[in-house]
């Protein structure tokens, strides 16, 4: 009996004894779990301001007004309401990735259980097990790490998300959030980016694809492997079919919908030719990180109501004369179709501040969307007869007047291996004819006979005469008495950047520029011989207000003002009575020249006052030719330019162009340059710079 009492008491020793271990440990390790919480917990983010969430700080580009035209961020997001987006691409979303959604109050017991499994099966954390809650909280407030620590951190903020946040409230922020690749974030950029239109018009299977996006947006993406993009949309369908979401049907038409084969751009859509000339010079000086994550405020020169008016009548014009090209196209001359171009007929218009070279306006094509190239930057064209007032400026600047005497006759060249050489005594066709027979069929001998558009020749003409009705071969005349090279060092003083071939040819524009340095060029005239650089950045400010630079303005002084004044003068006259005449109905002092190249390939107007000038371009990408025979920049770009120039300038102030010291003015007969008497019926008030004026009476009997 002793022994059995004693091994009683023992007993309940060692059990009372391991009851107190068991407790000890039981508290120690509540209390190890407790702090390590604490610690887990510690520096959980607040959900306070998740209403107010910005992700990234975003560039604004403003106008001149201060009116924002563009923003640039890294991630691209809008933020819309729920009510903004298709229930289908809310169904599928749910569908694939939370499909209990409404049901749990921010975590799934289950999901967590069965990721737990299968990360002790990896032996790391490959598994998420996250509801679309869990998913918000990580993607806004987390780093994307995979430890337990994170997953506690996850779980705890989204039970405070469902505590403090509707379903739906948490569905449009995850909406908004969540990623689809190429650097774009929410539903409404995802469908820019993929489909090229708004969130509210996706298709049951384009809201399918995104949704299918979701966990690996580049290992499915539609542009790189198709084959698994259309997997995925297959599998996003059948769970909406086993949701209760679509049925059967909808579901065979939607995998129908074919797959977007490359990436749409997304657009500003204010000025997007000139958003992207900025961003391509801001750029390369402070970096992608900070350009579109540094919440830079961008000052442009650009004046969006004017950019606005410039839009749409280009487009008014370009589509009508499209149509007409067509109906061109469409006829029958001897039995044949008339060639054309197949492309889009295209255009080019640049607006600029004389004096400063601030670009107001620029638009680089008709649709930003189909096409990024811009045509006021980067197209190079041939300028036609637009490059004649260099020529003239060089005529002036060897001596010549507005009233010398240049000949508009026939004439023929020909290349002898170095140079280009005129055909002596060859004036008139039948002796050019003659000249140039024995050479006819030789590869090796190279023959050039310029011509006037209209074919006619004028013989003895003014020098203004010359440049009002756009005479091809005064222009030719005058390279040949002052030299090719003269000529292209004038365009380049006055903004040309481009190399120019200096050749017999280079009056009549065959060299290559871009409309922006020819509107800039001619800028250099109107403002007295300064050339000014074109730029489009006033001023750039860092996200604390800090400027990161200010615009310092380029000016060079290139041609005399006297000379300059002279240039502008005959100019107007383009306006007044020669081949743009048709922007005389503006009534205001107007210069400008008008230009067609070789085979009607391109067409050109550059006008300007004394405080702005604008320059428009009209052609095709392919180099075609214009359709219609008697298309000229007169008769097509005039027209445009003028009612653009309309809308733009009719509440500026009529001014004409200053007249510089060492001026004087000179009643002399329009078509001998020489004094004018009372019994000429033609007078001009001609322009000179002192003692060059003609003292020689008119003597021809009118």
């Amino acid at each position: 009996m002793k022994s059995n009492f004693n091994l009683d008491f023992l007993t309940q020793k060692f059990v009372l004894k391991a009851v107190y271990v068991f407790s000890f440990l039981a508290a120690l390790t509540i209390v190890s779990a407790a702090l390590m919480m604490r610690k887990v917990l510690a520096d959980i983010p607040s959900i306070d301001k998740l209403d107010e969430y910005t992700p990234s700080l975003t560039t604004y580009v403003y106008d001149i007004n201060n009116e924002i035209i563009a923003e640039f961020s890294i991630e691209r997001r809008a933020m819309l309401p729920l009510s903004k987006i298709p229930v289908d691409m809310q169904n599928a979303v749910i569908a694939m990735e939370d499909h209990k959604f409404f049901k749990h109050w921010g975590v799934s017991p289950k999901g967590i259980l069965r990721a737990f499994m299968r990360d002790v099966l990896h032996r790391r954390v490959a598994q998420g097990g996250s509801t679309i809650t869990q998913q918000l909280s990580k993607l806004i407030f987390l780093k994307p790490e995979k430890t337990v620590s994170r997953k506690i951190k996850e779980m705890f903020l989204s039970l405070q998300i469902e505590r403090n946040f509707s379903k739906q409230e948490i569905l449009q922020m995850y909406l908004n959030q969540i990623y689809f690749g190429a650097g774009v974030y929410g539903v409404q950029s995802a469908s820019r980016l993929y489909f090229g239109k708004d969130v509210s018009d996706m298709t049951l299977g384009e809201c399918a694809l995104l949704a299918g996006l979701i966990p690996s947006p580049e290992t499915y993406s539609p542009f790189t492997r198709a084959d698994k993009a259309q997997l995925r949309k297959y599998l996003v369908l059948k769970r909406m079919i086993s949701q209760g979401y679509i049925s059967k049907e909808e579901m065979e038409q939607a995998l129908k919908e074919p797959l977007p084969a490359a990436r749409s751009t997304i657009i500003s859509g204010r000025a997007p030719y000139f958003v992207e000339y900025v961003r391509q010079q801001l750029e390369p000086k402070y970096g992608t990180a900070q350009l579109w994550k540094g919440g830079l405020k961008v000052y442009t020169t650009l004046e969006l109501e004017m950019q606005k008016i410039a839009e749409e009548t280009m487009e008014k014009y370009l589509k009508k004369y499209e149509e007409e090209a067509l109906k061109t196209r469409t006829a029958q001359t001897d039995g044949a179709s008339i060639a054309s171009s197949s492309d889009v007929l295209q255009g080019a218009f640049i607006l600029m501040d004389v004096k400063t070279g601030a670009i107001k306006t620029m638009i680089g094509g008709r649709s930003y969307r189909d096409s990024q190239f811009n045509r006021a930057t980067q197209a190079l064209r041939q300028a036609g007869s637009t490059f004649k007032p260099f020529v003239w400026m060089a005529a002036l600047m060897s001596g010549y007047t507005a009233a010398t005497i240049v000949e508009d006759a026939p004439m023929a060249y020909y290349y002898d291996g170095k140079d280009w050489r005129l055909f002596e005594g060859a004036t008139d066709q039948y002796s050019i004819d003659i000249a140039i027979q024995p050479f006819a069929g030789s590869a090796d001998f190279k023959i050039w006979v310029p011509n006037n558009f209209d074919g006619k020749f004028l013989g003895r003409i003014p020098l203004r005469k010359g440049i009002e009705l756009s005479r091809n071969l005064s222009s030719v005349y005058l390279i040949q008495k002052i030299g090719p090279t003269l000529a292209a060092e004038v365009a380049r003083k006055a903004g040309i950047k481009h190399s120019l071939e200096a050749v017999p040819s280079i009056g009549l524009g065959t060299s290559l520029v871009s409309p922006l340095e020819m509107t800039n060029a001619f800028a250099t005239f109107a403002n007295s011989g300064i050339q000014a650089e074109p730029f489009s950045v006033m001023r750039v400010l860092d996200s604390q207000g800090k400027a990161l630079e200010e615009h310092v303005p380029y000016e060079a002084e290139s041609f005399s003002p006297q000379n300059s004044y002279i240039l502008v003068n005959m100019m107007k006259g383009v306006v007044e009575r020669g081949t743009g005449r048709a922007a005389s109905r503006l009534k205001r002092f107007i210069a400008g020249k008008t230009g067609t190249s070789q085979e009607s390939k391109d067409l050109w107007f550059i006008g300007m006052t004394p405080d702005v000038i604008a320059g428009s371009w009209m052609g095709y990408d392919d180099f075609a030719s214009l359709t219609i025979k008697d298309w000229t920049g007169g008769s097509t770009v005039v027209p445009w330019w003028t009612e653009t120039m309309e809308q733009i300038l009719k509440d500026q102030p009529v001014r004409d162009f200053p007249v510089p010291e060492g001026v004087v003015f000179v009643n002399i007969d329009a078509d001998t340059g020489k004094v004018a008497l009372p019994s000429c019926r033609k007078k001009i008030l001609e322009a000179f710079i002192k003692d060059t004026e003609p003292k020689e009476f008119c003597d021809v009997a009118h």
